[in-house]
């Protein structure tokens, strides 16, 4: 009996044994099942995350309008980008013009909608991206997009833009194209198929951040002139490459009658002596995706749209009426930093001081009304001060004939209801003495 009952035992713990270690067995496969699972999807989500990424970075949160990682709520974590050094923009000699008309910055429209001053046959929509600060627009559908608020180009107009995409942007998809038309800005518009069809006259600009053996970005030309093709060419820039992480480029046209200048970020793609057709008013700005993406992920986004008209005229204004105001000396946001595409109109009036050598002259700071009196008047003359010092460093004026001051937001030239007012009232002015 006893012998029995010590089978029994046996065989009964050697099957809890057994269940026990399947067991185990069971949920170690298991774990080693999750854990590959786990780096599939670590994997898939680096390489998702990198496809569309705008900015070089990680983008979180999903817009609910769409299949992209394009982040649709305000971004309070952002981290300024690092400053170019000004040097990097030695040939860089873009001066916007005297008075901005436009500066869209998409502050005004709300996250998810289509901006309200503008139209559209397609689609688009306001977003926030991370490691950029600001609201942009995307668009990644096959469409045209239009300003509405812009109604007349002038024989002297600047015209600048900030332009982003994602990485790896596929060579297939559309180049996003710009225009600048003869005609009113209307419904006639949305209207043509080919401008050379329609008899129009117009300037088409074209960037790409891919060309055809992905060892840059492209920039194209194409101008018309009663619906007749004039110029028609392409060139390779690496300032725009998307496979090199040269994600984000600021766009720079500067008109002058016929005469079209390009650049993107300091360098100059297209110097064009008769772009524009003459004696032909040119009304329209538009923006263009002719085809649509080859790949869902591929989009481009818009930011900080600058129209400003006039030449800047600095010798005359300078010498001649004792004052210059430049509206192109940018910095960083409440900082005294100056940003890299000031670089041309710092070198206009350096020319015009070094030209004039016994002529001296105050620098004067100007902000817009946004923040305290105390804080915008400190700022302002730390400003003024960053121009001199630039001034005296990297073109070698003289210190002794520079003296500087700054007003704040005490006099201002423009309302500081508007972006456009804000933008000409934040200035410097040279004044001689």
């Amino acid at each position: 009996m006893k012998k029995i009952i010590l089978i029994i035992l046996t065989v009964f713990v050697t099957y809890i044994a057994n269940a026990q270690f399947g067991n185990l067995l069971d949920r170690a496969k298991q774990k080693v099942k999750n854990k590959a699972n786990q780096k599939i999807d670590q994997k898939m989500d680096k390489t998702i995350d990198n496809t569309v990424d705008n900015a070089g970075k990680k983008t979180s949160g999903t817009n609910n309008t769409n299949n992209t990682n394009t982040t649709n709520n305000d971004n309070t974590n952002s981290k300024p980008e690092t400053t170019v050094l000004l040097k990097s923009y030695s040939k860089f000699d873009f001066v916007p013009g005297e008075k901005i008309v436009v500066a869209e910055d998409f502050s005004q429209d709300a996250i998810g909608d289509f901006p309200d001053k503008w139209n559209t046959n397609g689609s688009g929509e306001v977003v926030t991206v991370d490691g950029q600060a600001g609201h942009w627009l995307m668009i990644n559908k096959k469409g045209r997009y239009i300003p509405e608020y812009i109604t007349s180009l002038p024989e002297n107009f600047t015209f600048q833009f900030d332009l982003l995409c994602n990485e790896k942007f596929n060579y297939y998809s559309n180049a996003l194209d710009l225009f600048f038309l003869t005609g009113k800005n209307d419904k006639s518009v949305f209207e043509y198929s080919f401008i050379e069809l329609e008899k129009r006259s117009g300037v088409k600009l074209g960037f790409h951040p891919a060309n055809a053996g992905n060892t840059g970005g492209s920039a194209t030309i194409n101008s018309f002139e009663d619906g007749e093709h004039v110029i028609n060419n392409e060139v390779t820039t690496s300032q725009f490459n998307s496979n090199a992480n040269k994600t984000k480029v600021k766009i720079s046209i500067w008109r002058q009658k016929q005469r079209l200048r390009v650049y993107m970020n300091e360098e100059k793609v297209f110097d064009l002596p008769k772009a524009f057709a003459a004696n032909k008013n040119y009304g329209t700005v538009m923006f263009e995706i002719w085809s649509g993406m080859n790949n869902d992920v591929d989009r481009y986004l818009l930011n900080n749209i600058k129209l400003a008209v006039g030449s800047p005229d600095t010798r005359n204004k300078f010498i001649n009426e004792g004052k210059f105001v430049s509206h192109g000396i940018l910095f960083d946001v409440n900082s005294d930093i100056i940003k890299p595409e000031s670089y041309g109109a710092l070198k206009d009036i350096a020319n015009v001081l070094s030209e004039n050598a016994g002529v001296k002259v105050m620098i004067v700071g100007h902000t817009d009304s946004d923040g305290d009196d105390k804080s915008n008047l400190e700022l302002s003359k730390k400003r003024a001060e960053s121009v001199k010092n630039y001034l005296v460093k990297e073109f070698q004026i003289d210190i002794s004939r520079i003296t500087t001051d700054g007003k704040g937001e005490a006099i201002p030239i423009d309302k500081n209801t508007s972006a456009e007012g804000k933008a000409n009232n934040r200035r410097v002015e040279f004044i001689k003495q």
